[in-house]
């Protein structure tokens, strides 16, 4: 929880700019104004909160167009006078109907997916939850999971030669997914692996 009193809201006449994040693709949506209130009403509702210096009142993205911001989390920056706050939008956050307002699509980043992939394994390798098929293949252990890399390589490769689009993409995510999980069995991650490309790349 984000201590608001460790705020410099006096640098900006009592406000302090707030960078909006979707919470699950990472996309920049919107800035706003946030005083303390805003802030604290976002804290309390769970509904992100701005400050209006044209109104000079509060104003709870979405309470017009239903297009509310759900807040997540929100981090200071190194100064203590501008947030990020990730949230998850109910839709287009821009007043003139775009996703953003820089007029970007918000859409899904395949390399943050992966990485969202990666800590959920991660999660499931440290918390094992009951009845989770990942949780089954880390106690299997490695050879078990690296067994089912290679049958799922056979897989997609049988696919992409003679196969369907679809399930050729099917076989590719089972393929991706134990890759991954097999990674994480053995305590490395997607970071090591982006490390021996960037590597071969120079």
């Amino acid at each position: 929880m984000i201590d608001i009193d460790r705020l410099d809201f006096d640098k900006n006449n009592g406000l302090i700019p707030a960078i909006i994040q979707d919470a699950r693709t990472w996309q920049v949506l919107m800035m706003g104004y946030m005083n303390r209130e805003a802030l604290r009403k976002t804290l309390e509702t769970k509904q992100v909160t701005f400050y209006s210096r044209s109104r000079g009142e509060l104003w709870t993205k979405g309470e017009t167009s239903g297009n509310y911001l759900h807040f997540v989390e929100a981090k200071k920056d190194c100064d203590s006078d501008t947030l990020l706050v990730r949230a998850i939008p109910d839709g287009p956050v821009c007043h003139l109907g775009t996703d953003t307002c820089w007029g970007e699509e918000n859409k899904t980043n395949p390399a943050v997916f992966l990485l969202q992939l990666e800590a959920l394994l991660k999660e499931r390798k440290e918390k094992r939850p009951e009845g989770s098929y990942t949780v089954k293949l880390f106690d299997a252990g490695i050879k078990k999971i690296a067994k089912k890399v290679g049958e799922e390589a056979v897989e997609t490769i049988l696919e992409a030669e003679s196969g369907t689009t679809d399930r050729f993409l099917n076989e590719s995510a089972d393929l991706m997914y134990h890759l991954i999980t097999l990674l994480t069995a053995k305590g490395l991650g997607l970071e090591d692996v982006v490390r021996v490309l960037e590597q071969r790349r120079r």
